[in-house]
């Protein structure tokens, strides 16, 4: 606007098309920035810094606490423990089941009174560790509970005995089931069948 002789004139400026179109693109820009520095979509604050990667997830157990790495080794190791000491508590168990059972069958003459209660399955050695074995399932078919004394005989062709152990079960309840391994000696290549020698329920 100027002042020429007591008339005040009016000038208009016209904007350059290039100028538009550099504030445009300054304003997208602009509005960008805000948006990035804003709430993300699920409520929470975020930032975002160009040429820097979003970190997310568990990081990598070299950038954990130490007390925490050694909390968790604590935990495996009280596991192994618990693992070591149930299996010897089993392995126990059926030490004194199988001494108990062979003090049962010492007085025992012929076969026993609970062979029909016992049926063999031979395990191949293949799968037994190299030796000769059998699943011995005992089946209380009494109204009592009862503990049993099984001998399985390992026998050649010819019916000769090979090998013989003794397993047992204690305190079967009436119509329960038992499935000890009889476990003989290491295979000679000699082909073997199990067999029921004696069974007492006592």
């Amino acid at each position: 606007m100027t002042n020429t002789g007591g008339r005040t004139t009016l000038r208009t400026h016209r904007l350059h098309p290039l100028r538009i179109a550099a504030a445009t693109a300054l304003l997208a820009v602009t509005a960008t920035t805000v948006a990035a520095c804003g709430s993300s979509s699920d409520g929470t604050s975020a930032s975002s810094s160009p040429g820097r990667p979003t970190v997310q997830g568990t990081p990598p157990s070299s950038l954990l606490p130490s007390a925490l790495l050694s909390s968790a080794s604590a935990l495996a190791s009280a596991a192994s423990v618990q693992a070591s000491a149930f299996q010897s508590s089993v392995s126990a168990e059926v030490s004194r089941a199988n001494a108990s059972a062979s003090a049962a069958l010492a007085g025992v003459t012929g076969t026993g009174n609970a062979v029909s209660d016992v049926t063999l399955t031979g395990v191949p050695v293949a799968q037994s560790g190299g030796h000769r074995a059998a699943v011995v399932t005992i089946t209380n078919s009494t109204s009592s509970a009862a503990s049993y004394a099984v001998q399985v005989d390992f026998v050649d062709a010819s019916g000769n005995v090979v090998d013989t152990t003794v397993v047992g079960a204690t305190d079967l309840q009436p119509g329960a089931k038992a499935s000890p391994v009889a476990f003989g000696g290491s295979d000679s290549g000699t082909a073997t069948t199990p067999r029921v020698a004696k069974a007492q329920r006592y």
